[in-house]
């Protein structure tokens, strides 16, 4: 049997222990196995901030399971309003190969950027090689942001023709150059 509200106010560790073993089955049965210590926890605080209210101390044992009902609720809403996303397991970092086919295919953008038409050469460059955003790109050249976007959309198309005309590139899963190799008396840029 578990103890009344008094001897609540100077728990011992045993009683405490004792609390949590009979509590432990019944959360766990309404949360996930690595939820049951922190539905747990929450009861405990509830329990201690609660203590003081309780009038009827032989009603402890109902007032006590209402308390973890509350905060199993509460833990169930919580979840369902902030889903934790599943654990993802990170890339590998880039190797020194990586970054070394990386940059050597990076130093020959500018001369495909060059070969593009006037307007998708000029949306290119402000927005992928300057960094500004398409639609200060778009005041600045005059242009509705919706075209904009359009020309840089399709020098991006026309830019990765270039660059498959002239060379092999390996991309890994994240969508980064893992490898490139130049196309045999095609490619005199990539070398």
């Amino acid at each position: 049997m578990l103890p009344t509200g008094v001897l609540f106010v100077n728990a011992t560790p045993a009683l405490w222990q004792d609390v949590a073993a009979r509590l432990r089955p019944f959360i766990a049965r309404q949360v996930p196995a690595t939820d049951v210590d922190d539905v747990l926890q929450d009861v405990f605080l509830r329990l201690q901030r609660g203590l003081g209210s309780l009038r009827d101390e032989e009603r402890f044992t109902a007032w006590l399971f209402q308390v973890a009902r509350s905060s199993v609720s509460e833990h169930v809403r919580g979840r369902a309003r902030h889903p934790v996303a599943p654990e993802v397991e990170l890339p590998a970092p880039l190797s020194d190969d990586d970054r070394n086919a990386s940059r050597s295919l990076s130093s020959c953008i500018s001369l495909f950027v060059a070969q593009l038409p006037s307007p998708y050469r000029e949306a290119v460059t402000l927005v992928e090689l300057e960094g500004l955003t398409a639609r200060e790109t778009a005041e600045m050249v005059g242009v509705s942001l919706t075209a904009m976007k359009s020309r840089v959309q399709r020098g991006r198309a026309q830019l990765r023709l270039l660059f498959d005309r002239c060379c092999e590139i390996a991309i890994d899963a994240r969508g980064k150059v893992v490898d490139f190799a130049p196309r045999p008396r095609v490619c005199t840029s990539c070398k």
